[in-house]
């Protein structure tokens, strides 16, 4: 995954002329932490190390922001990519953060809730010196949620002495957290399907939507995309997928994984696998699970005409050159799902300031943010004659290469 971010850069970097020593110096992150530390789980007979990460890409633009994945394959590489990526995202809306990200190297889904706090309190504990509302902050990712910023948040302010809502975003509205924030990646997602479809002269009204992935951001992208009008015919999980043509009821799919942990099972749509969602006849197909899903084996199969990229680096570099030959319109990652860290900023905002915006406020600013940059990387790319995933690259890595010359060097 690393590769493939540094792939990307160096390609965009070497099209724009990019000064070799800003490009050498975007190409790694700035800071890397690795901790390993101890975990007893519940039956307390053994004590496993578990290993850690935080990486913070960039400082110019302001503190770092990015979230923190729990997964079992998690490393340094995949988190130093996600750092990178994130980067460019927060310089592509114009939020004032550099990019980082973390993560913990263990399976949440066997975990008890009880284990799951005391791997997030002492994971927050061996970071704590490298993160702070004016350093870095995090949030939700893979396999993390409310709760568990909650408890990095409580695990901070402990430390400190007093509460500190800043240090972390996409926690409860009942500490500091914004009341949009749950739903921002999916909506942001979402608002953006009319602009991609009046980019290739298609009716952006009524469109048939595949999502693949149905946690966090999928399920929200489903529940907006219904609400705005248009037919979500198949959403997946990690036991499959499940697909009616004629459209599925997305809070019915909601309340069964509510009841039954996965959608495998559900009664009232066809089951397929999430290879076959991938190659469903479609308008729109939104990647919203894990990454490199779509690639040499994947990519040819894919029939929808727009692709909104849901979830980090969901498609190779492999995968984006056949789909580019075969002229699928792609709202690239860096880009479309940057609705979460834009609410994450207006929730850093917030809890600065101690004055809280309304849900509409919240949303209304969230859709002007996008829309607006949307626009503008789509005129990069018509002025450049690129695609989208370039176009955006363009506009993220100008603007803090910008930063870093004007900044100069220390001492």
């Amino acid at each position: 995954m690393y590769h493939d971010a540094v792939g990307q850069f160096d390609r965009v970097a070497e099209l724009m002329g990019l000064d070799k020593n800003v490009a050498a110096r975007l190409r790694v992150p700035q800071k890397s932490t690795i901790v390993a530390f101890p975990f007893r789980r519940d039956t307390y007979k053994d004590v496993e190390t578990i290993f850690g990460y935080r990486v913070q890409h960039l400082t110019t633009m302001g503190p770092t922001k990015g979230g923190i994945r729990y997964a079992p394959d998690v490393n340094l590489g995949e988190v130093a990519a996600l750092a990178m990526l994130m980067t460019w995202k927060c310089a592509i809306v114009g939020v004032p953060f550099g990019g980082a990200k973390g993560g913990v190297r263990i399976d949440p889904m066997q975990l008890s809730r009880a284990e799951l706090q005391r791997v997030t309190r002492r994971y927050t504990m061996e970071i704590i010196n490298v993160i702070g509302p004016e350093k870095d902050i995090p949030a939700p990712d893979l396999g993390t949620n409310e709760q568990v910023m909650a408890w990095l948040m409580d695990t901070y302010s402990q430390y400190v002495g007093h509460a500190v809502p800043a240090i972390v975003t996409g926690k409860p509205p009942a500490l500091g957290g914004s009341v949009a924030r749950r739903e921002a990646t999916g909506r942001g997602l979402v608002f953006l399907i009319p602009q991609a479809a009046n980019a290739i002269g298609l009716d952006g009204n009524g469109l048939d939507v595949a999502i693949h992935g149905f946690g966090n951001v999928g399920l929200y992208a489903a529940i907006a995309a219904q609400q705005a009008g248009h037919k979500v015919i198949a959403v997946s999980d990690i036991s499959g997928g499940i697909y009616n043509p004629d459209g599925i009821d997305v809070p019915s799919a909601q309340k069964w994984v509510q009841e039954h942990k996965y959608l495998e099972g559900y009664p009232e749509a066809d089951h397929i696998t999430n290879e076959q969602l991938l190659g469903l006849e479609c308008d729109v197909l939104i990647p919203a699970a894990v990454q490199g899903v779509i690639n040499t084996d994947t990519a040819r199969d894919v029939k929808a005409r727009i692709i909104i990229e849901g979830a980090n680096n969901p498609t190779t570099i492999e995968g984006d050159e056949i789909l580019r030959e075969r002229e699928v319109f792609i709202v690239p990652d860096i880009l479309a799902n940057a609705g979460g860290v834009t609410v994450s900023y207006f929730e850093w905002v917030q809890d600065v300031q101690k004055y809280f915006w309304t849900e509409n406020e919240t949303v209304a600013r969230l859709r002007e943010i996008m829309t607006k940059a949307f626009d503008d990387v789509y005129s990069i790319s018509i002025s450049e004659n690129v695609d989208m995933r370039t176009a955006a690259l363009i506009k993220g890595i100008k603007r803090v290469a910008d930063a870093k010359l004007v900044r100069g060097v220390f001492p």
